[in-house]
């Protein structure tokens, strides 16, 4: 079997077998056309004129290794004050590029961070019930106006303010310069730290929104930074650049758009790469899906005829023997790696890598449903059947007419997925291993009953995600959405509406975004959570391959 292996500083990308030879000739067609020079350069040329205006205010990552080091002595300070105070609980409020970075930051170096990055009651109310004596809570958003980032910030400014601690002892903000939430700040005094507005936020792990919370939370974000500059100097090589063969590598292996993902270090780094790449590819009816699996041992770990599998590892061999790509290395290189590599294959793909224009359909479709139905119930339809504590809704009535359980209807669904599609969960439920966190079994169990990729996301966070791709990508995707009911809500302070209200309408807002767009979507409402995962996992033993 044939052999590629590119090796700068201490990050190596190997090739093997049919995607070596794809990725050599795209390689190739990058190197004649000066392509590492030029995005080295930050010329936002390189994805057609289009493309044009939107690259040119979004190619600062690549100077993150160097420019987020003005950061550091000020979050050094304030890390230190905190920590004098007594405040060693960090919780992030924050969504997709907001958060995902830092958790696997802080996964990765073994140090706690608390994430919010959900609108479900039960989990918003545990976070802010613990050690809050002890918290300092970091306010993350690029653009200052993310729903659920203004929601969270609103619920423990009231619970400190009942607390009678001053929220501006305990909030520090991470934003763009100007922005809403910017000014919010300024007159409460919270500590902001202001990130380069010419950075999208999925390419953001090296800026503020990465590295703010990470020390606080007790990161060396130096040392990340390190790790990143040593690669940097090798982006505009054509030779010795293997950040370009990875980009080589997921753009040029024609025909093979699903990208499984299987690594256990660093931490979490298969859900960044996700966003990353399912966002940044996932357009005009094209694009990449990302596949994070569980690991060697999981059900959709081996690669089908349209699918190839990268395998990652922080130190040394991942051991992953059937995988076409391996990528090791120090977590900092490895963002600025994947990150210049989704840039790469956007060029090959023929996309623009920086922009999201399916994001706002689901987020527009929240906001009206909210305003519609005023003091009412959401619109949530008639359920086409209800077995025992799951009531099962549907966008496509005609595919599921007849059914007469949940066992059946989840036998339609895997048989609805297309030769070359995928079918993708969505959870709205607490993820918490104290919540619901069970539900992600729901992947492998489906991924045992069918030879497609089979992809798990944790709503709303996986709108800013995946979202992008399921309704811009190939129209190739059936639907599995999974909501709950709520027992203990919680109010959204000087908002009309709550925590369990807004989750379901950001639940039924997508349900009709891919609806509207004709992509067969199956809704399981848990009228009791408990009962209701347990009904699920028995109608899945049930089901025939």
């Amino acid at each position: 079997m044939s052999t590629d292996q590119v090796k700068a500083a201490d990050l190596v990308v190997t090739l093997e077998g049919a995607v070596r030879d794809s990725a050599a000739s795209a390689r190739e067609r990058l190197v004649a056309d000066g392509i590492p020079a030029k995005l080295a350069a930050k010329d936002p040329s390189l994805w057609g004129p289009d493309a044009a205006a939107e690259a040119a205010v979004r190619l600062g990552w690549l100077d993150l290794p160097r420019s987020s080091r003005a950061l550091l002595p000020e979050l050094s300070r304030v890390a230190a004050e905190k920590r004098a105070a007594g405040l060693d609980r960090v919780v992030l409020a924050g969504m997709g590029g907001s958060s995902l970075a830092p958790e696997v930051i802080a996964a990765t170096r073994g140090v706690e961070l608390t994430i919010l990055d959900t609108t479900d009651p039960h989990q918003v109310r545990r976070a802010i019930e613990d050690r809050l004596e002890r918290t300092v809570v970091v306010v993350s958003s690029k653009s200052g106006g993310t729903v659920e980032t203004d929601s969270q910030r609103r619920a423990y400014e009231a619970a400190f303010r009942a607390a009678g601690i001053d929220p501006a002892e305990r909030i520090v903000v991470v934003t763009d310069p100007g922005s809403p939430l910017a000014r919010l700040a300024e007159e409460a005094g919270y500590p902001t730290f202001l990130a380069d507005p010419e950075v999208g936020g999925r390419y953001s792990a090296l800026s503020a929104f990465g590295l703010v919370p990470s020390a606080l939370a007790g990161v060396d974000v130096t040392a990340l930074l390190d790790e990143a500059e040593a690669l940097a100097g090798s982006l505009a090589k054509d030779t010795d650049n293997p950040a370009l063969l990875l980009g080589a590598a997921l753009g040029g292996f024609t025909g093979h758009d699903k990208v499984l993902l299987a690594g256990s270090t660093p931490a979490g780094l298969g859900d960044w790469i996700e966003q990353l790449v399912a966002e940044s590819t996932g357009k005009d009816g094209t694009g990449l899906l990302p596949v994070v699996v569980e690991g060697p041992d999981a059900p959709g770990f081996v690669p089908g005829p349209d699918s190839h599998l990268v395998a990652f590892a922080e130190h040394g061999d991942p051991g992953a023997d059937l995988a076409d790509t391996v990528v090791s290395g120090p977590l900092g290189a490895q963002f600025l790696a994947w990150e210049y590599a989704t840039a790469v294959a956007g060029r090959l793909l023929g996309i623009d890598p920086f922009n999201q224009p399916n994001v706002q359909e689901s987020k527009d479709n929240t906001k009206a449903l909210l305003e519609a139905s005023g003091d009412g119930p959401l619109p949530s339809g008639t359920p086409l059947l209800v077995d025992g504590p799951v009531e099962v809704y549907s966008a496509d009535s005609g595919l599921y007419d007849g059914a007469g359980d949940l066992t059946e209807v989840l036998q339609r669904l895997v048989r609805a997925v297309p030769e070359d599609g995928y079918l993708a969960v969505m959870a709205y439920l607490d993820r918490d291993p104290a919540g619901e966190g069970e539900a992600a079994e729901v992947r492998p169990a489906l991924a045992a009953l069918t030879p497609r990729p089979v992809t798990f996301g944790w709503g709303p966070r996986f709108l800013h995600s995946t979202g992008q791709y399921h309704k811009g990508g190939p129209h190739n995707g059936v639907f599995l959405q999974i909501t709950g009911e709520v027992t203990d809500d919680l109010e959204v302070p000087g908002r009309p509406y709550s925590f369990g209200r807004l989750q379901l309408a950001q639940a039924l807002g997508d349900f009709g975004a891919l609806g509207d767009r004709g992509r067969p979507a199956v809704r399981l409402h848990l009228r009791d959570r408990a009962a209701g995962l347990a009904r699920l996992r028995e109608a899945l033993d049930s089901v025939r391959p």
